[in-house]
């Protein structure tokens, strides 16, 4: 019982040090996702979200954190190895997880939409030769929460933009011509443009 709460209570230690980088990653306008690795007892990697800078699909905070922690390791096996993140990874994560050969994984937030260990799928129960054991909802809430704010402010934005663009079309009385676009004349109006003197 003694070792189940210490390792609640480190659980919830390191969590909190994977919810200060998806803050990190919310800051720089990318989906606040945090991960850490931890190997026997010490924090080898660590990440957050990276797509929107690096315009890549691959950039998440796990299949990053992975990267980082075999460059220490220096072997693309991490035994020994936990990994904390702040969302249930994807599939994509989830596979590259068994393929590092990670022991445990524990995340905060559950993926109802891509969660590959056990909200949409669990890949620890397709026979492949690699599972890890898995702690869902590790602070939950305060995961879920910064995803939440995150993108309630993205809508919130992308409403403030779309109200802008209407009060735009309003006051010029059409829409604003936009680089690369053509523009149309209205019937009678003159193809040619008044000259400079």
């Amino acid at each position: 019982m003694t070792d189940q709460i210490r390792q609640d209570e480190l659980d919830e230690l390191y969590m909190r040090r994977a919810i200060a980088l998806a803050k990190q990653a919310g800051e720089l306008d990318e989906v606040p996702v945090g991960a850490i690795i931890v190997c026997r007892g010490e924090v080898i990697a660590t990440a957050y979200n990276t797509r929107e800078r690096d315009k890549c699909a691959t950039s998440h905070a796990e299949l990053r954190a992975i990267e980082a922690a075999c460059s220490a390791l220096g072997g693309w096996r991490l035994p020994d190895s936990t990994l904390y993140v702040t969302l249930e990874p994807c599939a994509m994560c989830a596979g590259a997880i068994l393929h590092a050969r990670l022991d445990r994984v524990v995340f905060g937030a559950p993926d109802p939409k891509a969660g590959a260990f056990g909200s949409v799928l669990d890949l620890n129960v397709v026979p492949l030769n690699h599972k890890c054991a898995v702690s869902g909802g590790v602070l939950a809430e305060e995961c879920g929460g910064i995803l939440s704010d995150y993108f309630r402010q993205k809508r919130e934005m992308q409403k403030r933009k779309k109200d802008n663009e209407r009060k735009s079309i309003q006051l010029f009385g059409g829409p604003v011509d936009a680089p690369g676009r053509s523009h149309q004349r209205r019937s009678g109006q003159s193809s040619e443009l008044p000259r400079m003197r």
